[in-house]
C-alpha cells in the first residue's frame, strides 16, 4: 500500500475524529438534568455559592463559548476537571484504563481464538451434527443479553456454589503475603467477567467465520486446488482461511477499538473498576468533562483500529493494495 493511500486514510480518520468530537460535545448538552444539581446537594447552599461553582466550571458561559474553550483546552492536552472526582479528567481516566484492558483484552483474546476455531470447524464440517451443535451454541451465546448472562453466572457460581467473588478487582481489606497470592485473588475476580464477555464475543466471531469460510470454500480456485490433488488441510490453511479472514479483521478491529471503552454492562454487574463503570457513573452524575474524555479516548481507539485494519488488508490480500 502506497504512502499516499495511507496518508489519505489518516486524513479521513482525523476528519472523523473531529466530527465525532463536535457531536460528542453537543450530545451531553442536550441530555436532561443539571450537573450543578448533582454537585450541589447541600440544601443550605446559597445562590452565591451555586453561582460561584457555576463560574468555576465555566457553566455560566454561552454554549458556543464553552465549545471553543473546550477545543482550546483539548489542543493543550487539558480535558478539564471532573465534576464528581474534582480531579483532572486525564488522571481519572488513566487510573481506570489498566483494569479495563486487563479484563476486556483477555476476553477478546480468548474469544478470537475460540471463535475462529469454532467457525472453521463448523464450516469445514458443514451439514454434520458437529456443525449443527456449534451453530446452535454460537447463535445462543450471540443472542443472549450480556447483563442477563452476567447475572445468571453470579447467581450460579457466586451465590449457589460460592466459587468466585461477586464483585471488585481484589478482595477489600485483604493483606496479601506475596505477589502470587495477589495474582491468584485477581484471577478469581477475573473469571466471571471474562467468561461473560468471552461467551458473547465467541458467538459473534464463530458465526462470522463460519459464514465467510463457507462462501470461500465454494469459490473456483478452491475447486481447482482440489482438482490438483492438494490435501484438504493444505487447501484450508493456505487458500481458504487467509481469504476468509478479511471480514474477521474488520470485526476484530472494531471490537479491539472498544476494548478501552470497557463493557458497561459487565463492569457494572461485577463492580469492575474500569472505564465502562466509570462511564456509567459519569453519565448518572452528568459529569460532562469526564464523559467527553472517555468518549474521546474511545473514538480515537476505534478510528485508529479501523485504519490499522485497512492497512493490514494489503498484507493479507494483495488484491486490495491499490
Amino acid at each position: 500500500m502506497s504512502k499516499g493511500i495511507i496518508a489519505k486514510k489518516l486524513l479521513y480518520a482525523l476528519i472523523t475524529i473531529l466530527i465525532v468530537l463536535i457531536f460528542n460535545y453537543l450530545l451531553f448538552r442536550v441530555l436532561p438534568g443539571d450537573p450543578l444539581a448533582m454537585m450541589m446537594r447541600n440544601p443550605r447552599a446559597t445562590p452565591d455559592q451555586i453561582e460561584a461553582v457555576r463560574r468555576l466550571y465555566g457553566l455560566d458561559q454561552a454554549w458556543y463559548v464553552q465549545f471553543f474553550t473546550y477545543f482550546k483546552h483539548l489542543l493543550e492536552g487539558n480535558l478539564g476537571i471532573s465534576f464528581v472526582y474534582k480531579a483532572p479528567v486525564t488522571k481519572v481516566v488513566a487510573s481506570k484504563i489498566l483494569p479495563t484492558i486487563l479484563m476486556v483484552g483477555l476476553a477478546e483474546i480468548i474469544a478470537i481464538l475460540v471463535g475462529i476455531l469454532i467457525g472453521v470447524v463448523a464450516a469445514w464440517k458443514r451439514g454434520t451434527k458437529l456443525d449443527v451443535w456449534t451453530l446452535g451454541f454460537s447463535l445462543v451465546t450471540y443472542s443472549v443479553p450480556t447483563f442477563w448472562l452476567g447475572m445468571i453466572l453470579v447467581v450460579l457460581f457466586c451465590v449457589q456454589l460460592r466459587l468466585f467473588p461477586t464483585s471488585g478487582m481484589l478482595t477489600p481489606g485483604k493483606n496479601f503475603i506475596s505477589t502470587a497470592a495477589m495474582i491468584g485473588d485477581l484471577a478469581r475476580h477475573l473469571v466471571l467477567p471474562v467468561l461473560t464477555m468471552s461467551l458473547v464475543l465467541i458467538g459473534e466471531y464463530a458465526l462470522t467465520m463460519r459464514n465467510t469460510l463457507i462462501d470461500v470454500l465454494s469459490e473456483d480456485y478452491i475447486i481447482t486446488a482440489r482438482a490438483k490433488g492438494f490435501r484438504e488441510r493444505y487447501i484450508l490453511l493456505k487458500h481458504a482461511l487467509p481469504n476468509a479472514m478479511l471480514p474477521m479483521i474488520t470485526i476484530i478491529a472494531i471490537n479491539i477499538g472498544f476494548v478501552v471503552a470497557g463493557a458497561i454492562q459487565v463492569e457494572t454487574i461485577f463492580s469492575w473498576p474500569g472505564l465502562g463503570r466509570l462511564m456509567y457513573e459519569a453519565l448518572g452524575a452528568r459529569d460532562y468533562p469526564l464523559l467527553q474524555g472517555v468518549f474521546l479516548l474511545v473514538t480515537i481507539s476505534v478510528v485508529l483500529a479501523n485504519v490499522l485494519a485497512d492497512i493490514s488488508y494489503a498484507y493479507i490480500d494483495p488484491r486490495v493494495k491499490h
